[in-house]
């Protein structure tokens, strides 16, 4: 499979495949695509469906398939931001946030990832479950904003606000870090937790996640019955 990322903010990404090559992608994610390519929707099984719900993406998937020679396909981003594809391999698997899959090749598995801790989940802002992706291929994430990249040495700490870890090497491990001092809760206009990721491995923070964007806006949205004379 070939690919190509275009559109700047607000990207599309190009797959080439050959005949009888595979793609998968979440129920409604495809955008265009040549007529030779074949669409099957799937589950696969009750568990992983449900799993994928409750990561916050799609129950059901679609296998896309070249045949009869090459086809293309492309996916949109669903709102400003970055398309980022990375390669798994078997000795390096990723944790994604919730609705970052795009799409990948047949041969990457997206898993439901459970948060050990109850106090992760309840408090670190990222949720008791995200997304595992292992296996060998590529995956294309959607990232909200821009791509902030940084490589942890084994040890080395980032701490990050609510909502802004995209992904990170499933070597990391990620923790929470409780605000401290009256003021700085109260007034400090964070929350009151932080996620810390601990290396080693890589980890990718997006730099307007949704609910920045939502938080940002509901100011301005008007309120009660507007009529229109």
């Amino acid at each position: 499979m070939q690919y190509e990322i275009r559109g700047g903010n607000l990207p599309a990404v190009y797959c080439t495949l050959e005949q009888n090559e595979q793609v998968i992608t979440e129920s409604g994610g495809m955008s265009w695509m040549s007529p030779n390519m074949k669409m099957e929707t799937h589950a696969g099984g009750i568990g992983k469906a449900f799993g994928r719900l409750l990561a916050n993406e799609h129950m059901f998937q679609n296998t896309y398939t070249a045949e009869g020679g090459p086809g293309m396909i492309a996916f949109s981003s669903s709102m400003p931001g970055e398309i980022r594809a990375v390669e798994i391999t078997p000795q390096k698997g990723i944790i994604i946030q919730k609705g970052a899959f795009l799409a990948s090749e047949t041969s990457v598995k997206l898993d439901t990832f459970f948060q050990k801790s109850m106090g992760k989940g309840l408090f670190g802002g990222e949720g008791f479950v995200m997304s595992k992706v292992s296996g060998q291929g590529m995956v294309f994430l959607e990232i909200d904003g821009s791509v902030v990249e940084y490589d942890l040495e084994a040890g080395q700490q980032i701490v990050i606000a609510t909502g802004y870890l995209a992904a990170m090497d499933e070597t990391c491990t990620l923790d929470i870090m409780t605000i401290k001092g009256v003021k700085n809760v109260l007034f400090g206009g964070e929350s009151l937790f932080n996620t810390v990721i601990t290396g080693p491995g890589k980890v990718l923070i997006q730099t307007m996640p949704i609910t920045s964007v939502a938080k940002a806006l509901l100011p301005h949205l008007p309120v009660g019955n507007v009529s229109v004379d």
